[in-house]
């Protein structure tokens, strides 16, 4: 019984969630494991397939086929979240790449409202008028996300002069183009968006003339530019409005040679709704074994990755207010 009330909630929810500005937030979960385990914190990272939600830009880092899966259990294993992205890289610096995302809640029940007697005051009074609590269907509620992402890599070493060096970057330019689709009982909703983002990243041995040190990169993701709708097949044409929003991210990739590590420690700081910061810091054995923590939102986040040849096996753990949640991902590379 708890959990058919706990269903009902969410569904309360979505509902509200429908007729609000606040639509896609279906959308702010997040895909990917690792990103998810580092507290969202990856805009300036973006080197796997999930670059593709976090910042598209980054998927032209990826100079192999890659194929990201990801599960997630949400509202204490009421809801299902899942995750696929395919990354392909062509000649020139160039790499497409596809992502689907869902969101699933099955088992809803419903009760019609034609089988109710008499008055809410004489349902109050004679409780045997009320519905026996027995529902008469059930329906899945599902949200899906489509992307597809292009990115493009440009290098460029800037002199600084004779008496100095030239100092390298890193250019990464990349879209995705969104669709987005929400069934609720009969009625579906529908839209389309449009992000764009980039990524610059350089030596600070070379900008610092410290031998040890690694790289930093800076990243912007602009996220559904010009706002994004989302239309109702109802008879007014309802539309929902999923607000636009810049992401800034900062990364430091920091290799720790003398034990055959590395480390990366990052910061993305989100701007819809109010100002939320992200961090998350990763520490890389042996390119084998990997080790996460994150914090956002008064949300803290961990996890660990284990690499076997080409593929990984990520896993994390989410704490939030509706309840922790559990992630398990594999990553394959060919």
């Amino acid at each position: 019984m708890i959990k058919k009330i706990t269903l009902i909630l969410l569904f309360c929810v979505s509902m509200s969630l429908w007729a609000g500005r606040y639509a896609g937030d279906f959308i702010k979960i997040g895909s990917g494991v690792r990103a998810l385990g580092m507290g969202g914190a990856f805009s300036a990272i973006a080197n796997d397939g999930s670059a593709i939600y976090w910042n598209a830009s980054g998927i032209a880092q990826i100079r192999d086929t890659e194929i990201d899966l990801m599960r997630a259990f949400l509202y204490k294993d009421l809801a299902l979240y899942d995750n696929l992205s395919f990354c392909q890289p062509l000649p020139n610096g160039v790499t497409i790449g596809f992502n689907w995302t869902r969101l699933t809640i099955e088992d809803i029940p419903v009760f019609k409202e034609e089988h109710l007697v008499g008055t809410v005051d004489q349902r109050s009074a004679f409780p045997w008028l009320n519905l026996t609590g027995v529902p008469d269907d059930k329906f899945t509620s599902t949200d899906d996300l489509f992307q597809f992402a292009f990115a493009k890599h440009v290098h460029y070493d800037l002199n600084l002069g004779w008496l100095f060096y030239e100092l390298p970057f890193d250019f990464y330019f990349g879209s995705n183009i969104k669709y987005i689709k929400r069934k609720i009982l009969d009625h579906i909703g529908s839209g389309t968006g449009f992000d764009f983002s980039f990524i610059t990243k350089t030596s600070l041995e070379v900008l610092l003339d410290i031998e040890w040190m690694g790289d930093i990169s800076f990243a912007l993701n602009f996220q559904d530019i010009g706002g994004t709708s989302i239309t109702w097949d109802v008879e007014s044409k309802h539309k929902d409005e999923i607000l636009f929003n810049t992401k800034f991210g900062i990364a430091v990739f920091q290799p720790l040679e003398f034990i055959k590590s590395s480390l990366i420690i990052s910061m993305d700081t989100d701007y819809v709704y109010e100002t939320i910061q992200h961090y998350g810091l990763e520490f890389l054995y042996d390119k084998y074994l990997s080790f996460r923590l994150g914090y956002y939102d008064s949300n803290f986040s961990t996890g660990l990755s284990v690499k076997v040849y080409d593929i990984s096996i990520d896993y994390a753990f989410l704490t939030n207010v509706l309840g922790s949640t559990n992630r398990v991902g594999l990553r394959i590379n060919f």
